[in-house]
């Protein structure tokens, strides 16, 4: 058996740089079938739960179209998946950011080299001069937004007036984790495909492939039954101690409204200081949690809970991004986050 490596950064490849697809056959036929027809709709909304392959999806899309220009040629018409070589010329382009015809927005960094929190208007913009321009490539254009979650308010609506007079051949695939909460204006102008959570066998073999482990390490078969579908999930809890901190996590949620200073500042000293895992799997348990109560209240119409915890979540996120992009504190975060939802869920 292959040794897994070791840095959860190794283990974790971009979306552009995967050729495989594990599970969302129907939503692959879905997009196939349409490019087919000769009538594909200009925009489609990806969404589904974080880190399952919407954004794996959106590339693979963007290839075979890329690729294959011309889908009513009579080798499209026999082609049963997206899949596109990885050694063809298109394949490798997409794969070094160096394709004409393809733009992806997505948060950049600012001028101190530090990750934005948001998709800003100005990236936004670049949508016009890429469509608008015929120098670079002939034929279908791609635009990959990941995610459409990360534009701030003048982003969405640059991007909503050029969904709305779309160019020829243009193609926006629009990643999104929360769609229920993307502008109406948006959806109205999109085709939705949503995407479900992997099951269990498809995690454990992308898990397998990520980390070049063999299917049957234990490891990865506990990581992935804890990963409720999600690719990204798993990969995570493969990382250092995250499974056991989700657990820790899990336990003082489940205490809420009552919440322990002294618990507290252990959880925060185990964030450490810079440990980016460990991070994320702290915001992930957060956000599983709160998801089932958003989940829980929706069905028992309590809708004065439902939209505190909404707003809390929607602080919590930018609090994570800000922390994490200026590489702040653990432990105030952690203090934040509880204080938060013991007061939403009083």
């Amino acid at each position: 058996m292959n040794a897994r490596k070791s840095e959860p950064e190794i283990a974790v490849r971009h979306p552009r740089d995967t050729s495989v697809l594990f599970g969302h056959r129907e939503a692959e036929v879905a997009l196939l079938s349409a490019y087919r027809s000769g009538r594909i709709p200009h925009a489609w909304l990806l969404g589904g739960a974080q880190g399952i392959g919407k954004a794996t999806l959106a590339y693979r899309m963007a290839r075979f179209v890329l690729a294959h220009r011309d889908p009513l040629a009579p080798s499209m018409q026999r082609a049963e998946t997206l899949a596109v070589d990885p050694s063809d010329a298109v394949a490798r382009q997409i794969t070094a950011g160096a394709h004409g015809g393809l733009l992806v927005l997505e948060r950049g960094l600012n001028d101190r080299g530090v990750l934005r929190t948001v998709i800003t208007v100005d990236e936004t913009r670049e949508t016009i001069a890429f469509f608008g321009s015929t120098a670079a490539v002939e034929g279908w254009r791609v635009c990959i937004v990941d995610t459409v979650d990360d534009l701030n308010p003048n982003a969405a609506n640059a991007l909503l007036k050029i969904l709305e007079e779309p160019p020829r051949q243009s193609l926006f695939l629009l990643v999104s984790h929360a769609p229920s909460r993307v502008l109406p204006t948006i959806l109205s102008r999109c085709r939705k495909l949503p995407l479900r959570p992997l099951a269990i066998d498809d995690v454990i073999r992308a898990a397998a492939k990520a980390t070049d482990s063999a299917a049957d390490d234990p490891a990865i078969a506990q990581a992935a039954a804890a990963s409720e579908g999600s690719v990204g999930r798993a990969l995570m809890l493969l990382g250092g101690d995250a499974l056991a901190l989700q657990q820790r996590t899990a336990a003082l949620l489940a205490r809420l409204p009552h919440v322990d200073p002294r618990e507290l500042h252990a959880l925060g000293d185990a964030l450490g200081t810079s440990d980016r895992v460990a991070l994320a799997a702290f915001i992930d348990g957060i956000d599983r949690w709160i998801g089932e109560r958003l989940r829980v209240d929706d069905a028992n119409a309590n809708l004065p809970r439902l939209a505190r915890l909404a707003e809390v979540w929607e602080k919590i996120v930018r609090a994570a991004r800000d922390t994490e992009s200026y590489n702040l504190e653990r432990k105030p975060l952690v203090f934040s986050v509880f204080w938060m939802l013991a007061e939403a869920t009083r």
